[in-house]
């Protein structure tokens, strides 16, 4: 049945059928066949979306959708251009700095590029750096919208696998700064091979006062993220607090957002977040069809046999199939579609799914930068007008980068469990 049952899926997939629906089609297919009545279709779609954790998912769609628009991420770049623009190549550094706060508002990889790429774009283009480079770099930083958190995949997963939320987001923290790292590495070398410019030297005083300007978008990563690990509010509150700050700030701080654009944005969130939705209540049928015919037990088995038991093959085995179910399927789809595959797995070898949360987030999020299907890259391709093509030659010494830090996570998982484990060990 295990076979019938991907089989479909992927072969409804080649025919272009929508994601959420082939998932649905291959599970009910299982469920004719083997004569279970269909009213557990309904039950159980409904029952997917019956946790308080996914309130948070259009909620951090929003916000990220008003930080692109709101004038929130130009204020976080300007002032991170008059810090580290003085550098050799000051402001592509600058671009994988900003993803990186930008990325800790908004919870989604396409929401850190479009804000990042729309504020960086032009002045780089300004100051004569290659621009395919440029759109390269920004739509790799972007990965890191999802890890460091919050992060709309990491909530997800803590639904589905039944983990903390709060933990994944804490253990988010050091993998995005080691991926931030990684590009930050790139984009010095490059700016010394390319003898990139450096920025203009700018005034104590006008640090100051673009510091100031900045601080409004500075301090919500710590109004969020700081009301969650201190108990104060829930992922799901964080989100909607979040959007409320956001909206308080682009409205009568920046002055970027109006009723008119306010709506759309709501209106765009409302589709995204209701196609993430039915993806999840069709996954939960799909996931049902899985575990009634044993299907994730019997491909642990499987590998472990395979492998005798090794860890090390084990997790290269999983970093594989997640960075190429990343390649061909949104984040979001893959996510829901593998975890339920692969927690027996991890069970069996005695693994830490915070841990295994983590590893599965940042490998689905470099697929934002990977082609075929590489959300990052169509953004900056949308905001450079330079062909996909052309970004998705440069992106791949940045993506290979990335691959080494989840290797890197992947084997020493100290790095995700340490923080989550300090603080919120009580």
């Amino acid at each position: 049945m295990g076979w019938l049952l991907f089989g479909s899926f992927f072969i409804l997939m080649l025919i272009s059928v929508p994601i959420g629906v082939s998932i649905g089609i291959a599970a009910v297919i299982i469920l004719l066949i083997s004569g279970i009545p269909l009213e557990i279709v309904p039950q159980t779609m409904f029952a997917g979306n019956n946790a308080f954790a996914l309130v948070a998912v259009p909620f951090f769609v929003l916000v990220g959708d008003i930080l692109a628009r709101g004038g929130i991420s130009e204020e976080i770049v300007a002032f991170a251009d008059a810090t580290l623009g003085r550098l050799k190549g000051g402001l592509s550094i600058v671009s994988i700095v900003a993803s990186m706060f930008i990325a800790a508002i908004s919870g989604s990889g396409a929401a850190t590029t479009a804000a990042v790429g729309s504020a960086l774009i032009p002045e780089l283009e300004k100051r004569k750096y290659d621009v395919d480079f440029s759109a390269a770099l920004i739509a790799s930083a972007g990965t890191i919208g999802v890890v460091i958190p919050p992060s709309v995949p990491m909530v997800l997963y803590g639904v589905i696998a039944g983990e903390s939320v709060s933990k994944l987001f804490m253990g988010g923290f050091i993998p995005g700064t080691l991926m931030g790292l990684a590009l930050i590495l790139i984009a010095v070398r490059m700016a010394y091979k390319k003898n990139y410019p450096r920025g203009a030297k700018v005034s104590i005083g006008k640090v100051g006062k673009l510091f100031i300007r900045a601080l409004w978008g500075l301090i919500a990563p710590l109004i969020v993220l700081g009301g969650i690990f201190s108990g104060v509010f829930t992922p799901s509150e964080a989100a909607v607090i979040a959007v409320d700050y956001a909206v308080f700030v682009a409205f009568f701080v920046y002055k970027k957002l109006d009723l008119k654009k306010f709506y759309n944005l709501v209106v765009t969130a409302g589709v995204t977040s209701s196609l993430v939705m039915f993806v999840i209540a069709t996954a939960k049928v799909f996931g049902w069809g899985l575990a009634f015919y044993q299907i994730p037990e019997k491909i642990a088995s499987t590998m472990l046999h395979a492998v005798g038991n090794s860890s090390f093959w084990v997790f290269l085995i999983i970093d594989i199939i997640i960075l190429v179910a990343g390649m061909f399927m949104e984040t979001a789809s893959s996510l829901i579609i593998l975890t339920p595959i692969f927690l027996p797995t991890i069970a069996k070898l005695g693994g830490n799914l915070i841990h295994f949360g983590l590893m599965i987030v940042i490998g689905l999020a470099i697929g934002m930068a990977t082609p075929p299907v590489a959300i990052n890259i169509y953004m900056a391709s949308a905001i450079t007008g330079l062909s996909l093509e052309k970004i998705s030659r440069r992106i791949l010494p940045m993506v290979l980068a990335l691959i080494a830090v989840l290797l890197i996570v992947t084997y020493v998982p100290s790095i995700t469990l340490y923080l989550p484990n300090l603080v919120l060990s009580h």
